[in-house]
């Protein structure tokens, strides 16, 4: 590939009434320039990525991130979104924009602010993200949409609620040792097992420890040109990146199958040159935790139906053959739908460096996956890193 990540930064995620999405746009930028070590009139181009949806009142925000430094006045600046993936999308959008010569160094800001609007209107905010001809009256939201699909996957294969249970006990344990995530507590497979009117059931066989977080949080990234980047003091290469978008209605296909997810692993592997027992570990995008379950199946890492055995023989845990969200996932440590994808090429670069927080970083890791998607398997993203210094 012809980038690299060269500096980072990131919020916490959680519930921040003192925040906007512009302070924490600005915040972002700044730390992750100061960490580059470049300044502002060093960036080529901007790109941010921002859902919104309803969120904000302030829709048209790319030029939010002039904000962070006087230098950034007049650079070229684009808002991306493509639902859940929209983080990724960004990211995307930086490396094409250094593939083509037209920059050498780009600062890719993805952001969400969520949790000042009203529970029935974040429902509808994300709902968005569905084909709305057919899931607007969906009951529970998205959160509704992936009920049904949980509901679909165990009539077919089987009660999997030990194995949900699971995920999302490991994906909370992992959590544990990120500070920036927005809920750092180990609740165990019991707690996460049970109903019990602290984890109630949400739609479906989904209980509320199986959904992910309604947040606030941004994260950036450096992105340089390979000749560029030799000059840094830190290189996270990008070895692959593959993105396929599907059908939007869930009619149009096997929901099942997560087939475009499917294609974008087969692509990222292919194009690195590598397959998937050669990863260190992967960041998967666990907005469900079926989900997760559905794309072990996806990615390859195991047969259709039988993703229930990665999670129950211990394969994806952080001591396991492949650990898959060592950061504690969307699961834990939340998910602004913007800064999402961003946030997953931040915790990956940090796995890779060996610069991530203590308990949370891995021993060895040498080549990290990153899944992303957006609506209901719709948008899907894929990138592999590797350290080049």
């Amino acid at each position: 590939m012809t980038a690299s990540i060269v500096g980072w930064a990131h919020t916490p995620f959680g519930k921040f009434d003192t925040e906007t999405v512009e302070s924490l746009v600005t915040r972002v930028a700044n730390e992750a320039m100061a960490d580059a070590g470049i300044s502002a009139s060093d960036v080529d181009e901007i790109v941010l990525g921002h859902f919104n949806a309803g969120f904000s009142a302030q829709d048209f925000t790319a030029s939010l991130v002039l904000q962070a430094d006087p230098k950034l006045r007049f650079k070229p600046a684009t808002r991306v979104e493509n639902a859940c993936a929209t983080g990724s999308a960004a990211v995307h959008q930086g490396l094409r924009a250094i593939a083509a010569g037209a920059a050498k160094i780009v600062l890719v800001v993805g952001v969400e602010q969520m949790t000042r609007t009203p529970g029935p209107e974040i429902g509808k905010n994300l709902l968005k993200a569905s084909y709305l001809p057919e899931d607007s009256d969906t009951v529970g939201g998205f959160a509704g949409v992936f009920g049904k699909i949980a509901s679909s996957y165990f009539q077919k294969y089987g009660d999997q609620s030990d194995a949900l249970a699971l995920i999302a006990a490991k994906n909370h344990k992992n959590g544990v040792a990120n500070p920036f995530a927005q809920m750092r507590k180990d609740f165990g497979f019991d707690f996460c097992r049970a109903e019990s009117e602290k984890n109630p059931f949400v739609a479906g066989p989904l209980k509320r420890t199986d959904c992910s977080l309604v947040s606030d949080g941004a994260a950036a990234l450096i992105l340089a040109d390979a000749e560029t980047a030799k000059g840094m003091t830190k290189s996270i290469g990008f070895r692959a990146t593959a993105h396929a978008q599907d059908f939007l209605p869930m009619s149009k296909r096997d929901i099942l199958q997560f087939e475009g997810c499917t294609v974008a692993w087969q692509r990222a592997l292919e194009q690195a040159g590598v397959t998937l027992n050669d990863l260190s570990f992967v960041e998967t995008h666990d907005c469900f935790t079926v989900a997760e379950l559905i794309e072990y199946e996806a990615m390859g890492l195991t047969p259709r139906g039988q993703g229930a055995r990665a999670i129950k023989e211990g394969w994806t845990l952080k001591d396991g053959k492949l650990p898959v969200n060592p950061s504690g996932g969307l699961k834990s440590k939340g998910h602004p739908i913007g800064a999402t994808g961003v946030s997953m090429h931040v915790m990956t670069a940090m796995q890779l460096a060996g610069q991530a927080p203590e308990g949370m970083q891995l021993k060895n890791a040498k080549l990290g996956g990153i899944f992303n998607m957006g609506g209901a398997a719709v948008a899907n993203y894929v990138s592999v890193l590797e350290p080049l210094k």
